[in-house]
């Protein structure tokens, strides 16, 4: 187990590796650069003025030789400074991350929590009426666009009926654990609402498998009770399948969370990433975009785990 994990590890560094070339590439391919937009405001530029400042900067150099200083730098723990926010990378990434980490986990949990409940009363009655009612539900998830149920939770719950705020982390000068959580109840909703309709129609589909399966009906023979038959024999099995969906859906909330956030005015990684793209913050795009890249790569790494723990015959070799 433990020569498997650090080898797993050692390709996530190496895919890293490659992933920082690609985006520093794609980064650098992308047209103007900081300088451009810095001398936008100065009309009063001279040709020497922007030559001294893109030599002040090295984007006079070939692109290779600037990754290769960035990468120096970044492996000794400096990660740049950011243009757009005049702060070091790691001063803006800290709390960007921090509000994704609270909006991700509890949007994730909400909507992991949600289809296998569904999914499992959906699995029991395959056909009838509670599963066609649950299959609306998981195709609403599917085709219901972000943004708009975005608008409508804020006109409902914000503007007519005065419940929730309708944007931020928190009200002025307050600042309070329930406040914060007041303000996320609206964003994890609309975020955990989008993939729970497809981890619904996976975990229903599980379900039904293993229920037909021969195991399941020697523990029903044998007296077993429905909930032990569909909670311990039925659902560890039908786990398996699911956990690879859900560990690529977690780490892909990080970016796929950026009309939520802007929605919401959630300050979080998706937004930042956007802003810094947009903002040619070269230094913060390609850590955000590494970031979110590591919490893929550990995620895949996290549910390989799971495989061996839901079913002692799978072996990590």
């Amino acid at each position: 187990m433990t020569s498997y994990v650090f080898r797993r590890l050692g390709q996530a560094l190496l895919v890293m590796l490659v992933m920082s070339v690609v985006i520093y590439g794609l980064i650098g391919l992308m047209p103007g650069d900081p300088i451009d937009i810095m001398i936008a405001s100065n009309p009063n530029a001279t040709p020497e003025m922007v030559a001294n400042l893109r030599a002040l900067y090295g984007l006079d150099q070939p692109l290779l030789l600037r990754y290769w200083h960035w990468l120096s730098a970044a492996l000794s723990g400096d990660l740049g400074y950011s243009r757009v926010h005049s702060a070091p990378v790691l001063e803006v990434l800290a709390p960007a991350l921090l509000q994704s980490c609270k909006l991700m986990l509890s949007s994730f949990t909400f909507s992991v929590a949600v289809a296998f409940t569904l999914g499992i009363i959906a699995a029991r009655r395959p056909g009838g009426l509670v599963d066609g009612l649950i299959g609306l539900i998981a195709f609403a998830g599917i085709s219901v666009p972000v943004f708009w149920l975005a608008l409508m939770m804020i006109l409902i719950f914000a503007v007519n009926l005065h419940w929730l705020p309708a944007s931020g982390i928190s009200n002025v000068g307050d600042g309070s654990l329930r406040d914060h959580l007041v303000h996320l109840i609206m964003p994890v909703v609309t975020l955990g609402f989008a993939t729970t309709g497809g981890f619904i129609r996976y975990v229903r589909a599980s379900m039904i498998e293993v229920l037909r399966m021969d195991h399941i009906r020697t523990a029903r023979a044998k007296g077993a009770g429905e909930g032990r038959v569909v909670l311990i024999h039925a659902f560890r099995n039908a786990l398996i399948p699911v956990v690879t969906i859900m560990a690529l859906s977690f780490g892909t909330l990080f970016n796929g969370a950026l009309l939520t956030e802007t929605m919401f005015a959630q300050p979080g990684m998706g937004k930042m990433i956007y802003d810094s793209i947009l903002g040619n913050d070269f230094n913060l795009a390609l850590t955000g975009l590494l970031f979110a890249t590591g919490v893929t790569l550990l995620s895949n790494l996290a549910a390989d785990l799971a495989y061996g723990w839901l079913d002692p015959r799978i072996t990590l070799q």
